[in-house]
């Protein structure tokens, strides 16, 4: 049996089921399963930005691309992530970050 995780939103509420390990959020989280928004699904618009905590485990860095879309949006928040670029490695809890402009 594969190993599966639970990805938690918060107030938005929990995806129903478990998803496989290694499964991107993007590939995975459609809009009928998630409560999160993904606009490009790539990691260059920034819809996805939240701050994310690894329940147990770790989740892998973030990517040189993904850090620089990062440092731009929210450069004083070490928490956060671009949801779509997150491959699963633990339970996670996500919680939309929104930016003001």
């Amino acid at each position: 049996m594969s190993e599966t995780f639970e990805v938690d939103f918060g107030a938005l509420g929990k995806v129903s089921g478990r998803l496989p390990r290694g499964a991107a959020l993007s590939e995975v989280l459609t809009l009928d399963n998630s409560p999160l928004l993904f606009g490009c699904r790539t990691g260059i618009c920034g819809t996805c930005l939240s701050r994310v905590d690894a329940k147990g485990g770790t989740l892998a860095p973030p990517t040189e691309d993904e850090k620089d879309v990062l440092d731009l949006l929210c450069p004083n928040e070490p928490k956060a992530r671009l949801a779509c670029l997150i491959k699963l490695s633990a339970d996670l809890t996500i919680e939309p970050i929104k930016l003001t402009r």
